[in-house]
This record gives structure tokens, C-alpha cells and sequence, in this order.
């Protein structure tokens, strides 16, 4: 008897999925082969994905919790089942964490970095932290006594600091906080040894509390859910209701505590009485700093550089290396794969525009700029050199809304026409367009892309980037931005593919077409995740019938591969390593036009519920670029992840001659960069044949 397609055996639980990524993360950092900084940065990657995942995802469990909801997804687990598994994943993997951490730090000892806590130091190191203390700390740390006429203080989301029990000389028991302000620095350095700030603290409380004895102390953080609700359609100033938004992220409830092990109970059971938490919600941990996202403070410190992976300098390759990139767009469509190819012409693009008296206007999506953004700087250059700039800035964009807010206002007050996003819908489309003037026509030139326009993500992240100056993409390119701009909910894109109408669809349709194949068929996708249970169930039916599916999803799968009769013809690649893998490839070896790129994930929010594109790749060099990027993933046995039926993944086996794709694309672009710098860029077109023939 088979399986029915909507069978929640068939669906692993989202959440789970995410922690098992999250554990590759953790994984690298387990890792003795690499760097002892690599190993840390994994660290301090991992403890940052957990703190969103609790402000976002465990937050929206309890609220569903609370609101009664049964079910959320197709696998059917309850909220509070969801919940119970999360916490038991959690704090069975703490011990790894616990020895994780222990492991690198005596690691790093070995190469005279060390972490200590201020009572270990010696005289000298602790007369100079004293020195810093007094002039650096004390004035701007908080004090707040908690009493009858002192209330326990609002604690704002990842609020750090000590929780004390205090006796004054008439022996009467206080209670008191010190508050860590963000604004100092996590770690205390003198050379080579990093202190963590709260042991500091904690020896000079005195000062703080003149008149008291300390009795006991702990340090101690906490989370509260940082999802915002904002009502966009009851909004007159969709800007000031952000804003109030942000605001208000302070002041969600409270979903975690972290503390120190140890810590005495009665101390424990006072912040315990202030804060409404569930016992599972509380991490104690015994050698781990509070905050793991903080260790970014130790790697990246650049003295110590010799002990992460060395850094890749992208190159520029023909035929953007010599010139102009519009001349280069008007002779062929061209394709860059970050990092390896550099961010730089992508940068040019918008700067050479801004420039150039031919140009008449510049139009562009803006989701993660980074902070400083010398697209945006070029942006409003062309605004005050008369050119027409309209810029879609996504203000929804999670935990980076300050940021985008503030590059909105300074576009906006240089006179470009600024769209805040659109109501109910994220745009999450990466699309670029330069109309200039050609003689007596108009020109249009499109950069469309699966990642940000951030150079500086853009050296740590693998994505696709497609210049063309093909009509139709232009045609299609003028069409979006007049639907971002006007009222039109009608409007559906020729060549393109948008969302939330037109990628789903098409995605659904390619997988039946070639799942039609039979045995001659294959199916490749590429995503950061795989949610949607339409496209999970096409992809079941294409594997029933005989069907090749390979799907490199680095972070959460919800499909279940191997399962006989169901998924056998399925495999489930996760790849982490030195660059987090962001692109979205969707390939079908018999359809006309074999492969896609999109800004979109395979999941309901951004198929349904945001506006992406996904574009299709019309040059067979360029397609046979992308094919080979992809088989030289499948073939990486070095960073590949396989997803069993049990839900578990297992590092790939190593038969054959090593591959890491990371490592061996950095070191071909080298070699041809360095030995001729005139290669044309097929470079993983050749470099992918030969490693699959000795694989």
C-alpha cells in the first residue's frame, strides 16, 4: 500500500530541519582539520543563527501555542510538540557546544591567544584592566538597585549583564542588576588575551554598590521575540509605523535566559520571579561566553589573521577586466559566480551609469545594502547629476530595517524616487536596470542576481549574477518597475518569471514536464531551503516516475528522500563551508531553456507571499556554466552533506580524489588569473568536466 502524497509522514517538521542545519554549522567548528579561528568563527555563526531562530521561530511557537493553533505545517506536529523537540535538541547538544568551545580555546592557547576571566590575570594584566575599568567601563554601565521604590527594570531584547545579591552593613539582603551596554566591548583585549567584560565587572561591583558586600552574582542574557507586527494597510506613514515598529522588538515577551552554571538558586529564583519563563527556556552553560555571536570580536581581529582560512582576493575576468561593462553587456550576456568572480563589476555597473551623460535613468531593488554601500553613494551621484534614480528599499527586511531605513531617507533627501516596499508582500527580487540613449533609440541594460547588493556579503557568499542587454529582459525589467511603482496587481512579466503569480507555477510545470522523462529525466535544484509542499509533492511524482532528482539545499529540507515507492530516485545535499551557499539554481536536463536563476527560495513566503524573479538562462555557454557549477557541487566530497530517511544527514564519504568546490574554484581562478590574466571565463566549464572525468 503506498503512501497518499499528503501522508505527514512524508514531511519532516521545518523547525527540526533548521536545528540539523544549524548542527552542520557546529559541525565545522568541530572540525580540527581547520584553523582554530576558522573553528571559532563556525562557533560564534552558529550561536548568531540561534539567537534569530529563538526571537523568530520559537517566539512564533509560542505564540501559536498560546493562540491554540494545532497544526503548522504538513507534518503535522503541534506547536507544543514542536516546542518539547526543540528544547530536548537544544540541550542535548549544549555539552558538544560546552566542548566545542573548550577545545578551540586551549587550541588557540597553543598559538598564545587566550581567553581568561579577570581573577586568572596576572598583577600587571590586572592593574591595566583596572586602569581601563575605571576610565572606559564605570562611566557608562548601569547600576540599578532593586527595591520597594526600585522596580525591576525593563530588560530590552538581548539585554546582558549581572544579576547580584547584596548585604549592607546592617546585614539587610538587597538585590541589584549591572546592565552591560552594547556600546562597550564584549571582550576586553590586552595583546594577545581577550577578558570577558562581565568578569571585570563583577570583581569591581564594589565600586558600583558603595556600602554593600557582594553575596552572590551571575551573569545573564535574555531574549525576547522580535517578530513585528505591522498593520500596513491601517498605516497613513508606513515609515512611522515602522519605526514604532522597531521599537517595539524591545519589548516582546521573553522567550530565553541564558546564565552561567552555578549560579546560586536563590539569586536564580529572584531573576526567575521578574522573568515568566518555562524551565526548558533557561541555558545554563559552564565554560561558554554569554552572546557565542560575540566571538566575531576574537576572529576577527586582524592580527590574527594567520589563523582563519586565507582570505580570496575575487578576480575580474574577460571580458570585464579591460572594458566597459555596458560595452562588454551590448556584445554578450555575461555570468559571474561569487566570490570567485568579484562583486566589483556589479558595483561598476551602477557607478559607470551614474556617471555617464548617456544614461537617462537607473532603477534597482535594495533589500540588504550593508552599511557602507558605494552602490547607494552612486545612486545619489546620479541623482544630483540630473538622472532619473527610483529605488524599491525593502523596509521589511528582518533585522536589517534601521539600516535600509536610513539609506531610504538619504536617497529620499537627495531627490530619487524612493518606493517603501509594497503592502502585504516583501520584494525580495534582485533586479537592476540603466536605461541610456543610443543614437535615436533607448537602451536598457538588466542585472539580475540570487543574492544582496552588498559587496561586502558578496565575499563570503556564492551567488549568480547575469548581465544581458537582450530586449526581452529590458521589455520585462521596465514592466516590474511599473508595478512596483503603480497600483497594478495584474501584471505579469514574458520572459521573467515573478512571484507571487507566475515562479510557482512554472517551477511546478518544468518538474512534471521532465519528471515525464522517465529514467532519462534529472531534475537539479538549488536552494537555501525547500519548504513548499506543492513543489515537494511534484517532486515525489517525478521520482515515482523513475525520475532523477538531485536537490543541494543548504539549510532546511522538509522532503524526505529514500523512501521506496515514494522518493528512491531522490537525493538531499547540504553543503557548508567556507562560503555559505545562497544561489538559486533550478535546472530540467529536457526543457528548451535547461536552467534558472531566481532570488527565491522553495518555500510559501517567498513563492506565495513575496515578490521574487526567477530568470531564465537563454545562452547555452552560460547554461553549460551553470550545469557545471552544479555537478561540481554533486561531486564535492569534502563540504557535501547527504539527508537520510530518518532525517539525519551524513557527511559524503570520500572515494576518489578529494573536491571541495570552495577550495578548488579558488585555486583555478588563481592559477589562469595569474598565468595569462587573458582566460575567457569558462573556467568551471573546463575545470568541472575534468574533475567529474577523475571522480
Amino acid at each position: 500500500m503506498t503512501l497518499d502524497l499528503n501522508s505527514s509522514q512524508l514531511y519532516f517538521n521545518r523547525e527540526l530541519s533548521w536545528l540539523q542545519f544549524n548542527s552542520r554549522v557546529l559541525a565545522q567548528a568541530l572540525d580540527e582539520k581547520l584553523p582554530p579561528l576558522e573553528r571559532l568563527k563556525f562557533l560564534a555563526i552558529y550561536g548568531t543563527n540561534l539567537d534569530e531562530f529563538y526571537m523568530i521561530r520559537v517566539a512564533g511557537l509560542k505564540a501559536l501555542f498560546k493562540a491554540r493553533v494545532q497544526e503548522t505545517g504538513p507534518d503535522k506536529l503541534t506547536p507544543s510538540e514542536q516546542l518539547e523537540q526543540i528544547h530536548a535538541y537544544l540541550h542535548k547538544e549544549h555539552q558538544v557546544l560546552e566542548s566545542c568551545y573548550t577545545s578551540i580555546i586551549s587550541e588557540l592557547h597553543a598559538y598564545g591567544v587566550n581567553v581568561k576571566n579577570y581573577d586568572v590575570l596576572n598583577n600587571k594584566e590586572k592593574e591595566e584592566i583596572k586602569e581601563i575599568f575605571f576610565n572606559e567601563i564605570y562611566p557608562v554601565i548601569i547600576p540599578i538597585a532593586i527595591d520597594a521604590t526600585h522596580p525591576f527594570p525593563h530588560l530590552n531584547n538581548l539585554s546582558f549583564g549581572l544579576a547580584m545579591t547584596l548585604k549592607d552593613d546592617s546585614k539587610h539582603i538587597k538585590h541589584g542588576l549591572i546592565r552591560i551596554p552594547r556600546i562597550l566591548p564584549r571582550f576586553i583585549q590586552l595583546e594577545q588575551t581577550f577578558i570577558p567584560i562581565e568578569s571585570i565587572v563583577e570583581h569591581f561591583a564594589s565600586e558600583l554598590f558603595p556600602g554593600f558586600k557582594q553575596l552572590a552574582s551571575t551573569p545573564f542574557r535574555v531574549t525576547r521575540n522580535a517578530d513585528i507586527e505591522i498593520e500596513e494597510e491601517e498605516a497613513d506613514d508606513f515609515l512611522e509605523i515602522l519605526q514604532e515598529g522597531l521599537r517595539s522588538r524591545n519589548k516582546g515577551s521573553l522567550i530565553r535566559l541564558e546564565l552561567m552554571e552555578g549560579a546560586d538558586e536563590d539569586l536564580l529564583n529572584f531573576l526567575l520571579s521578574h522573568l515568566n519563563l518555562d524551565d526548558n527556556d533557561i541555558y545554563s552553560y559552564k565554560s561558554l561566553p554569554l552572546n557565542l555571536g560575540s566571538l566575531w570580536q576574537i576572529v576577527g581581529d586582524k592580527a590574527l589573521a594567520h589563523l582563519v582560512l586565507p582570505t580570496f582576493n575575487p578576480k575580474i575576468l574577460p571580458p570585464l577586466d579591460s572594458e566597459n561593462i555596458f560595452e562588454a553587456i551590448d556584445k554578450q550576456d555575461i555570468l559571474l559566480y561569487h566570490p570567485f568572480d568579484s562583486f566589483e563589476p556589479v558595483v561598476q555597473f551602477i557607478k559607470q551609469a551614474a556617471v555617464d551623460p548617456e544614461t537617462l535613468a537607473i532603477r534597482m531593488t535594495l533589500y540588504r545594502a550593508g552599511q557602507k554601500s558605494p552602490i547607494v553613494k552612486a545612486l545619489i551621484d546620479a541623482v544630483r547629476d540630473g538622472k532619473q534614480v527610483t529605488v524599491l528599499v525593502e523596509l521589511k527586511a528582518r533585522f536589517d530595517e534601521e539600516n535600509n531605513l536610513r539609506w531610504a531617507k538619504a536617497l529620499e533627501d537627495a531627490g530619487a524616487h524612493v518606493v517603501y516596499g509594497i503592502p502585504g508582500l516583501k520584494v525580495h527580487a534582485k533586479i537592476a536596470q540603466v536605461i541610456k540613449r543610443k543614437g535615436k533609440k533607448l537602451q536598457s541594460y538588466v542585472h539580475l542576481a540570487t543574492g544582496n547588493y552588498n559587496p561586502g556579503t558578496a565575499k563570503i557568499y556564492t551567488d549568480i549574477s547575469y548581465f544581458t542587454s537582450k530586449e526581452v529582459f529590458g521589455t520585462d525589467a521596465t514592466h516590474f518597475f511599473h508595478f512596483l511603482t503603480g497600483f497594478s496587481t495584474h501584471t505579469k512579466l514574458g520572459t521573467l518569471y515573478m512571484s507571487p503569480t507566475q515562479i510557482k507555477p512554472k517551477l511546478l510545470k518544468l518538474i512534471e514536464k521532465e519528471g515525464k522523462q522517465g529514467k532519462e529525466g534529472h531534475i537539479i535544484l538549488k536552494a537555501n531551503s525547500l519548504v513548499d509542499k506543492d513543489i515537494i509533492k511534484a517532486l515525489y511524482k517525478a521520482s515515482q516516475e523513475g525520475c532523477r532528482v538531485d536537490l543541494i539545499i543548504r539549510g532546511i529540507c522538509c522532503l524526505k528522500p529514500g523512501i521506496k515507492g515514494i522518493s528512491e530516485n531522490i537525493t538531499v545535499s547540504s553543503i557548508i563551508g567556507k562560503y555559505l551557499e545562497h544561489p538559486r539554481i533550478y535546472y530540467f536536463k529536457h526543457n528548451k531553456v535547461k536552467c534558472y536563476i531566481a532570488s527565491a527560495d522553495l518555500m510559501p513566503r517567498n513563492l506565495i507571499r513575496r515578490i521574487e524573479l526567477m530568470t531564465p538562462i537563454l545562452e547555452d555557454t552560460l547554461t553549460q556554466k551553470i550545469e557545471q557549477i552544479l555537478m561540481l557541487q554533486l561531486a564535492d566530497n569534502q563540504l557535501r552533506w547527504e539527508l537520510q530517511e530518518d532525517g539525519h544527514y551524513i557527511k559524503v564519504p570520500l572515494l576518489g580524489k578529494p573536491v571541495n568546490n570552495h577550495t578548488v574554484l579558488e585555486q583555478y581562478v588563481n592559477k589562469i588569473y595569474d598565468k595569462t590574466k587573458k582566460e575567457t571565463p569558462d573556467y568551471v566549464n573546463r575545470l568541472a568536466s575534468r574533475i567529474l572525468k577523475e571522480n
